[in-house]
């Protein structure tokens, strides 16, 4: 009996939760997907499903079982993309991305690239939590910042900085602050990062901000800042155009943090697969672009 056999058949009934609708999409008989069923679950020495006259449904076993299952398929299609003559990007591609660079730039980008590659699902997970690739099955993330995960790969795309500014009206009735320690005496406006990045001396140092006023949003950030309510310190494509136009103004431009690199991370094994090979070329050329820092990679 091959490893394989009855995979394909319990991710089938599984999707339709019916044993007819698993045969039809597979186009076998119901017999040959009950006995596939039941030799599985001989094997497993363990019931995979609930079966009831009308359908089915999964065990706890059969849920953990089925999500492996899942990534195992998926690569064997992969696996065959990948040799065959195109290595043409399709099959599932989950990936995740912070909420605020997620809707305005990557989403977009792969709007772009499903488009191109209709033989591909993607699925886009918008989150501010540091989501476990391996764990949770995800094939792709993009982060900023240093990546602690020894499992995954890191391919730089871009790079972002970090701009402290205020409005106009802020720095008049208050005045500009020069150290760090003058930070004190300001109303800081704090977004979804608990700290804030400076570079002194040469050396990153970083300052918590006791912030009169906090959101999760860097655009509700932006708009206090812009209602002339403190300082704030948020990435550059959030304040690009408010800084050319002046209605905000840099301060402490002397402790500008280095750029921060943004990287699409992914788990090893599936590095040379075409559906993350090809993404992040594109990546590369496209995100740096969007976020109006030309070269920055």
């Amino acid at each position: 009996m091959s490893s394989w056999d009855g995979i394909d058949e319990f991710a089938a009934v599984a999707a339709a939760g019916t044993f007819r609708g698993g045969a039809s999409a597979l186009g076998v008989s119901t017999t040959h997907m009950s006995r596939a069923i039941m030799r599985l679950e001989a094997r497993l020495q363990t019931q995979l499903f609930h079966r009831t006259t009308r359908s089915v449904r999964l065990t706890d076993t059969g849920r953990v079982f089925l999500e492996h299952c899942q990534r195992m398929l998926t690569e064997r299609e992969e696996a065959f993309a990948l040799v065959n003559e195109k290595g043409e990007p399709q099959g599932e591609l989950r990936i995740t991305c912070s909420t605020a660079m997620g809707e305005r730039f990557i989403a977009p980008i792969l709007r772009r690239f499903a488009r191109a590659y209709p033989r591909l699902q993607v699925n886009i997970d918008l989150t501010n939590r540091v989501v476990d690739l391996v764990a949770e099955g995800y094939d792709m993330a993009v982060r900023t910042g240093h990546l602690p995960d020894s499992r995954l790969i890191g391919t730089r795309i871009a790079s972002r900085s970090l701009v402290t500014c205020a409005s106009p009206a802020y720095l008049k009735r208050r005045g500009a602050p020069h150290t760090l320690a003058d930070l004190e005496e300001h109303d800081l406006l704090a977004g979804n990062a608990g700290t804030w990045h400076f570079s002194v001396e040469g050396k990153t140092q970083t300052y918590r901000p006791h912030s009169r006023w906090r959101c999760n949003s860097g655009s509700a950030v932006l708009e206090a800042a812009l209602d002339d309510m403190g300082l704030c310190q948020l990435p550059d494509f959030y304040v690009q155009r408010t800084l050319a136009e002046g209605a905000l103004v840099p301060v402490l431009t002397d402790l500008q943090p280095a750029d921060e690199p943004i990287w699409a991370v992914y788990p090893e094994r599936r590095h040379l697969q075409p559906k993350i090979s090809e993404l992040v070329s594109v990546l590369r050329k496209e995100l740096p672009e969007m976020l109006g820092m030309g070269g920055k990679v």
